[in-house]
């Protein structure tokens, strides 16, 4: 019940003034807001942007801290059925990586994922995380690779790294040195951006 309302609230904070389709965040605390104000998330500033340039687009984050890919599959079609989106950004995994949990399980929690919005005629933008270089030079790179093949087998839109361009300066994170900073969070928004945009561009 209360997933079901934060979901509702964020879409009435989020959406745009304008009448429209629906892009549905779906997510973990990197696209929450965690340790910042909710108005700084990047999904937050999403919603201003398309606001300012009038597309016709509305925000509905959907995302809570501390998901993993099982949580997310769990309450993603009750979403769709909720939302209707045109596009679901998912951005979820990372918190099956910090776990130790099952790759094998991840890439298949994302690819029903992936398979349940396209069912529904929404456009995918799939987000990938990598992991720190301590958990390991072989799950970490195979961590990385779950995103890239998916991305390919079911040709979605793609956001290589959530963390390109900064994942190295350490003044871009909060002290837990996870979480990217409000100053940091147009930097996740550019890299989203980058693959949201051929979408909202396509008839």
């Amino acid at each position: 019940m209360k997933k079901t309302l934060f979901a509702l609230l964020w879409f009435v904070l989020c959406a745009s003034s304008q009448a429209g389709q629906t892009i549905l965040v779906f997510g973990d605390s990197l696209s929450a807001g965690f340790g910042i104000g909710q108005e700084q998330s990047w999904p937050a500033l999403l919603a201003q942007r398309l606001a300012a340039a009038r597309d016709p687009y509305q925000i509905a984050n959907a995302s809570i801290s501390g998901e993993t890919t099982s949580g997310g599959l769990s309450r993603l079609a009750p979403a769709l059925r909720q939302f209707q989106p045109a596009i679901v950004i998912i951005e979820l995994g990372a918190n099956d990586g910090l776990r130790g949990l099952s790759l094998k399980q991840m890439r298949a929690n994302l690819d029903e994922m992936i398979r349940l919005c396209q069912d529904s005629r929404a456009q995918v933008v799939l987000v990938g995380i990598r992991l720190p270089p301590n958990y390991g030079l072989s799950y970490t790179a195979q961590f990385a690779a779950v995103y890239a093949d998916l991305g390919r087998r079911h040709k979605t839109a793609l956001v290589p790294f959530l963390f390109e361009g900064f994942a190295g300066n350490r003044d871009a994170f909060q002290e837990d040195g996870l979480h990217p900073t409000a100053a940091t969070q147009p930097l996740l928004l550019a890299n989203v951006w980058r693959a949201l945009l051929p979408l909202l561009r396509k008839p």
